[in-house]
């Protein structure tokens, strides 16, 4: 059988008294797209920052393609295949396009503490060409940072996350703060992400989360309340008492 790419069992993580996130058991499969949903405080960020290991989990195991990462340090998760995105912007604002891919490519290779200069033809440039290319921003590659649009700037941090070719690619609501005009574009992007890459993604915005996801996960003061497909997500009566009773 083919291992999952994620697997939870009976992860927890409580700060002190609060208990943050509460028994929860899922895998996600090699090429899935897996949406986590939930209202404000549900533990859906605490449980992103577990998997990812900014919050080593309090109970329970976490595995990435069948290797225990359940007390593995952020860096080692990332080397062994998982990238993230963040609620709030992490770019360098000062620099261009090319320079933050730059940076996200060099930050994962031997020689990233090098203070040498890249020339043109460096495999990593062409790298940070190839994903401005990916996330539709190679007509921006010299523009600074800074001066983007909302939507550009989630375009490039999705190109970030993809620096290191993981197998497993986390994103922390993607379309917040987006705008109706730049949410289709960010849909396109993650549709067309290749089968061989895991996707899981926290969002609040069901127009986004549903049509990009095949199993959608839907949480509530920390543990998983509904696991199911988009399709069946809308109508299902706990979802609804969640969203439209004051939950969200």
């Amino acid at each position: 059988m083919t291992e999952p790419a994620i697997r939870l069992r009976h992860v927890g993580r409580h700060f002190g008294a609060l208990h943050a996130v509460r028994d929860v058991t899922f895998d996600v499969m090699p090429g899935e797209r897996r949406a986590v949903l939930g209202p404000n405080g549900a533990g859906k960020t605490t449980l992103f920052n577990t998997i990812c290991g900014d919050f080593p989990p309090t109970a329970g195991s976490i595995a990435l393609f069948g290797t225990d990462i359940t007390r593995l340090k952020p860096h080692h998760r990332t080397r062994l295949g998982i990238g993230r995105t963040y609620q709030t912007s992490l770019l360098f604002n000062g620099l261009t396009v090319r320079e933050n891919l730059f940076i996200a490519v060099r930050g994962l290779r031997p020689n990233r503490f090098s203070f040498r200069r890249p020339h043109a033809d460096d495999d990593g440039m062409a790298k940070a060409r190839d994903l401005a290319d990916r996330m539709r921003l190679s007509h921006l590659l010299e523009a600074e940072v800074l001066n983007l649009s909302h939507g550009q700037r989630r375009q490039l941090e999705v190109g970030m996350a993809l620096a290191g070719d993981p197998r497993v690619l986390m994103l922390d609501e993607p379309a917040a703060g987006l705008s109706p005009g730049d949410r289709p574009e960010l849909l396109s992007l993650l549709r067309g992400l290749p089968r061989t890459l895991t996707l899981i993604l926290i969002e609040h915005d069901m127009d986004i989360a549903l049509p990009a996801a095949d199993i959608v996960t839907v949480m509530k003061d920390g543990e998983v309340v509904v696991e199911a497909p988009p399709d069946r997500i809308e109508d299902d009566p706990v979802v609804q008492a969640i969203y439209l009773g004051g939950g969200h």
